[in-house]
């Protein structure tokens, strides 16, 4: 069976898209942004993008994993900060 290609040609116009202004974009069919998305967010600019993660099962005591869980919401990601430092820390040692 052959393969079909998934990735097809845009049909967008552009160069038309490109010269649009704001005030020429409908967005009356879009949903407001309430306020308290806005408080949640990150703002990125001028920073590096992020790097992808890969996922992955990793065995940890469970003491120091119920640790990281009592600190909230995020713990993995402080997880990976934590094990991020440590890299970086031992990098220029190797």
């Amino acid at each position: 069976m052959k393969k079909e290609a998934t990735i097809q040609q845009s049909h967008t116009d552009w160069k038309a898209v490109d010269a649009m202004e704001d005030k020429d974009i409908d967005l009356s069919d879009l949903p407001e942004i309430p306020s308290e998305k806005f408080a949640n967010a990150i703002v990125r600019k001028n920073s590096k993008p992020i790097p992808r993660k890969t996922q992955i099962t990793l065995c940890l005591d469970t003491d120091v994993l119920n640790w990281f869980k009592a600190q909230g919401k995020g713990y993995q990601t402080n997880i990976n900060a934590l094990l991020k430092a440590y890299m970086e820390a031992h990098q220029n040692h190797d």
